[in-house]
C-alpha cells in the first residue's frame, strides 16, 4: 500500500468567512460554491441564524466557508446574539469574502462592516453578488465604486443563481490559502449536525409567503428523530427517517398563521421541507410538525438558550 497522501503537494485549504450585509447574498453563494444546499436561503433579511461552515472541495484545495448572519443594528437580544456570532466566527480565517449585492447602493452598514473585517489583517475580496439584476453599464460602474472603497485582494463580479464566475470566485479564494492538507474529508459538505440542517430546512419551507413580523418570530427545533424500515414490498426500499419537530412563534395569533386554514399551510412546510431533506439524506422522510408558542422568546435570555442561540 502506498504512504502518499491523496492530495498533491501544492494542496491548499483554509477558512474563508463570507460576510455582508442582511439579504446580500451569502447563502445563495455558499450553495453555489459547494455545488449543493447546505445553507437556507430567502428574500426576508436576517434568514441565517446560525454560522454554517459549508466545505468546497476542488481537486487542488479545500475551503471550508463559513456562512455567517447579515451584520445589522439590533433590535432584541437574538439579533444581539446574531451580531456576537458574526464577531466570532471572524476569528482564525484565512481570508474575507465581503459579499455587496450589484444592484444596492453602498451604504453606511457596508463600510462599518469593512471597518469591522479591516481590523483583522487577513486578505478581503469583494464578490459583487447578484450581477444578473443589473445591466452590463451599472455593473461596470457598481465595480469601479466598489474597487475604490478598499485595496480588496481582488473584485469578483459573481451571480449565484445562474453559476456565473462561482468557480473564479472559488479559486481568488483559494489562492489566498495557506498549504495544507485538507482539513476535512474530502467528500463533506458541512460539518452541521443532521439536526441542524433539518431544522433550518423546515424554517426555510415555513419563511415563504408570511408575513412581515412573523420570519424574525420563528423557531425551529428537532425533538426526535426514528429510524423506521420500508414495508416488504414497498417498491420505494429507501430508509425511512421520522421527524418531529416543533416551530415555534412569540403569539397565538401568529400560531394560526402558520397552520393556515384547514392546516393548509402546515401541509405546505412539511411538503417542501421534505422536498430539501430527503435528497441531503438519502431517505425518506416523514415530518410530524407541531407550532408551539414561546412568548416573546426573542428577548427571553433562558428561552433564546432552550432554542439554540
Amino acid at each position: 500500500m502506498s504512504d502518499q497522501p491523496a492530495w498533491p503537494d501544492d494542496f491548499r485549504a483554509g477558512f474563508a468567512c463570507i460576510v455582508g450585509r442582511p439579504n446580500a447574498g451569502k447563502s445563495t453563494l455558499t450553495n453555489a460554491m459547494v455545488g449543493q444546499k447546505v445553507a437556507i436561503t430567502s428574500d426576508r433579511p436576517e434568514t441565517t441564524r446560525r454560522v454554517i461552515r459549508a466545505i468546497v472541495n476542488r481537486d487542488h484545495g479545500q475551503i471550508i466557508l463559513v456562512d455567517t448572519p447579515g451584520l445589522h443594528r439590533p433590535r432584541t437580544l437574538l439579533g444581539e446574539r446574531l451580531n456576537d456570532m458574526v464577531r466570532d466566527s471572524l476569528a482564525g480565517v484565512d481570508v474575507v469574502v465581503m459579499c455587496l449585492p450589484a444592484d444596492e447602493a453602498i451604504g453606511p452598514g457596508d463600510r462599518f462592516l469593512l471597518d469591522l473585517v479591516s481590523q483583522m489583517n487577513v486578505p478581503i475580496i469583494a464578490a459583487v453578488t447578484k450581477t444578473d439584476r443589473v445591466g452590463r453599464d451599472d455593473l461596470a460602474a457598481h465595480l469601479v465604486e466598489v474597487s475604490e472603497m478598499a485595496p480588496f485582494v481582488d473584485v469578483v463580479p459573481v451571480s449565484a443563481t445562474i453559476g456565473e464566475q462561482v468557480d473564479v470566485l472559488a479559486e481568488v479564494v483559494l489562492d489566498q490559502m495557506p498549504d495544507s492538507p485538507p482539513l476535512y474529508p474530502r467528500d463533506a459538505i458541512s460539518d452541521e449536525s443532521e439536526e441542524t440542517l433539518i431544522s433550518e430546512l423546515i424554517r426555510e419551507a415555513a419563511l415563504e409567503g408570511l408575513h412581515a413580523e412573523l420570519p424574525h418570530s420563528l423557531a425551529v427545533t428537532v425533538e426526535e428523530m426514528l429510524d423506521e424500515q420500508p414495508a416488504k414490498g414497498d417498491p420505494d426500499q429507501r430508509p425511512i427517517l421520522r421527524v418531529h419537530a416543533s416551530l415555534h412563534v412569540e403569539r397565538d395569533s401568529q400560531k394560526g398563521i402558520i397552520i393556515g386554514k384547514g392546516a393548509a399551510r402546515l401541509k405546505r412546510i412539511k411538503r417542501d421541507a421534505r422536498k430539501g431533506i430527503e435528497p441531503l439524506l438519502g431517505a425518506r422522510v416523514i415530518l410530524d410538525l407541531h407550532v408551539r408558542v414561546a412568548k416573546d422568546w426573542q428577548r427571553d435570555p433562558k428561552l433564546l438558550g432552550r432554542l439554540g442561540f
